[in-house]
């Protein structure tokens, strides 16, 4: 079902007009300040792979990388970190505590995004220049209506404080930003999902959630609520990215869109009670 050209629906019965809070997903969903970090992730995965001797060919490497990857996008990094130290010891190998390999990954994505981060801090870039087009006067409508907006994020929760003020999106969501703790077991979506249902008092069609990892859609639906997939083609910031909503799709997405400019059309249509 199309209501428009850049909006699947792909459950035309999902409940609509009853949604009183909303969960967004952060980097690719709202943020694009770090677009390209599986183009730093997989590399150094395989590379640690393959200093443990194994048969595979870099290749074989990195197509199952990119799976577990993209698999367990959404939840902690620490997770994937957790999944690269389980393949070196299934491969032979003596792996390093997965914190070791997160702090690895951090440095290298850092080298990726600095000028980014440094061109918001000096405003000679602007937060439209690295956001998901749409999403300001997206979340502005959401505003409007009333709804109460939540942020959370698999990455750790100072950097995402960080990005969102230099993006100019903490005011939408004040004290209700989350992200990766030390301890990763006191946070994850399906936690602050509970949260939100607890603490509003919400039924899941009540909740609406906006993402573009396996993991907050799965949850989102698991919950009740309904789940909007956000397949931005980060590099072109224009168009679906195919491959990103083929999996989104199978992570159960009610709804698939390339970005926010359609976002007047979208909310229009979700807020007519069904």
């Amino acid at each position: 079902m199309i209501i428009a050209e850049e909006i699947e629906v792909l459950r035309p019965d999902l409940p609509r007009g009853r949604f009183r809070s909303v969960l967004f997903d952060f980097d690719g969903t709202l943020s694009l300040i770090r677009e390209g970090w599986p183009q730093v992730m997989i590399p150094m995965m395989v590379e640690v792979l393959a200093q443990t001797g194994t048969t595979q060919s870099k290749a074989e490497l990195a197509a199952g990388v990119e799976e577990f990857v993209m698999r367990l996008n959404g939840r902690q990094t620490i997770y994937q970190m957790m999944q690269l130290a389980e393949e070196v010891s299934r491969r032979g190998g003596t792996p390093l505590e997965p914190l070791a390999y997160k702090h690895r990954y951090h440095d290298l994505l850092m080298e990726r995004i600095h000028g980014r981060l440094a061109d918001l801090e000096r405003g000679t870039a602007t937060p439209a220049d690295w956001t998901v087009p749409g999403s300001h006067a997206l979340l502005e409508g959401l505003k409007r209506r009333g709804l109460k907006l939540y942020l959370a994020s698999g990455t750790d929760l100072k950097y995402v404080q960080r990005e969102a003020e230099l993006l100019r999106l903490t005011p939408f969501f004040g004290e209700h930003i989350y992200g990766a703790l030390d301890d990763y077991r006191s946070f994850s979506k399906q936690m602050i999902i509970e949260h939100i249902l607890r603490e509003e008092k919400l039924e899941g069609a009540e909740l609406l959630g906006f993402g573009d990892g396996f993991v907050e859609i799965e949850e989102v639906r698991r919950a009740g609520g309904v789940a909007v997939a956000v397949a931005t083609d980060e590099v072109k910031r224009h168009g679906v990215n195919a491959w990103k909503r083929d999996r989104l799709v199978r992570a159960g997405a009610d709804v698939v869109i390339p970005d926010y400019r359609c976002a007047e059309t979208l909310v229009d249509w979700l807020f007519v009670e069904t």
